[in-house]
């Protein structure tokens, strides 16, 4: 084999190797800037009395979810002005993850950064694209392109610089939040069995308007076999994401029974039979 041949397929498997790199044993948060966490989602909300975590494989949609970082202990949730939020008796813990400084960043739309920051978090950009509510798909790898899509994203054009980095992820995710919702992303998950509820998987009334919590941890009783979730939102006007209070639970706690009676009551929003949504 000729040594050019031979020096280039070994850049080649080394490149390829260097993508398929295990990720850090530390889930990843870009928005932090490597900032270390004062507490996580787990940190913060201990399971019921009797019941554990259920498994999360590392790297996993379930093990990023529980490692949020989260603001301290009491805080309010605030609006995407800075403003508090109207009513603060929904919510047990506050996301510290930015709203963004617009009108944007509401139920779905919440739903769809924190599932596109793990994708990007998890070298996966490739995979990171959501439907727009004229029914175009737009993915990222386009954007990093250059490319830029039409409202309806049908259509694409060349309007800027090849840019894949996480300032540019952040701007394609706004332009998302304007041309996608509850509706686009109602239709773009699939049904899941209720009785198979798995962390990552959505609440999802999709309309105008609509509304989308997501289910950010699970614990089971291994004694009895009963399972438990708790649910994050935004809502409108956009505002940061939040743990949500069962209204069920008359101590206050967060978390769900998954044997669900419905409509499944939050605070804000009753769902009803058949609205469990997953990512394809």
């Amino acid at each position: 084999m000729p040594f050019r041949t031979l020096a280039f397929n070994l850049l080649a498997l080394a490149a390829i190797a260097a993508v398929a790199l295990p990720l850090s044993a530390a889930p990843i948060y870009a928005w932090r800037s490597g900032e270390p966490a004062a507490s996580t989602l787990a940190d913060r909300i201990a399971p019921p009395p009797g019941f554990e975590r259920t498994p999360a494989e590392p790297g996993s949609w379930a093990e990023w979810l529980r490692g949020l970082r989260m603001k301290p202990e009491g805080a309010p949730v605030l609006t995407f002005t800075g403003a508090p939020k109207w009513r603060q008796d929904v919510h047990v813990a506050v996301v510290d993850i930015d709203v963004g400084k617009r009108d944007l960043q509401q139920c779905a739309d919440a739903i769809m950064r924190l599932r596109a920051e793990w994708l990007f978090a998890s070298r996966r950009a490739g995979d990171i694209a959501f439907n727009y509510t004229d029914g175009g798909r737009v993915p990222f790898s386009r954007w990093a392109k250059g490319e830029r899509p039409s409202s309806s994203g049908k259509s694409w054009k060349t309007s800027a610089k090849a840019d894949s980095s996480y300032p540019s992820f952040r701007r394609y995710m706004d332009q998302v939040f304007s041309y996608a919702g509850t509706y686009s992303l109602d239709r773009e998950l699939k049904k899941a069995p209720v009785a198979n509820i798995a962390i990552g998987d959505v609440f999802i009334k999709g309309g105008f308007p609509g509304h989308a919590v997501l289910v950010a941890d699970m614990v089971e009783n291994k004694a009895t076999g009963e399972k438990r979730f708790l649910l994050l939102q935004s809502y409108m006007p956009a505002q940061e994401i939040h743990v949500l209070k069962n209204p069920a639970a008359s101590d206050g706690s967060p978390w769900y029974s998954a044997a669900v009676a419905w409509p499944l009551a939050t605070p804000e929003w009753s769902f009803p039979e058949g609205s469990l949504k997953r990512w394809p």
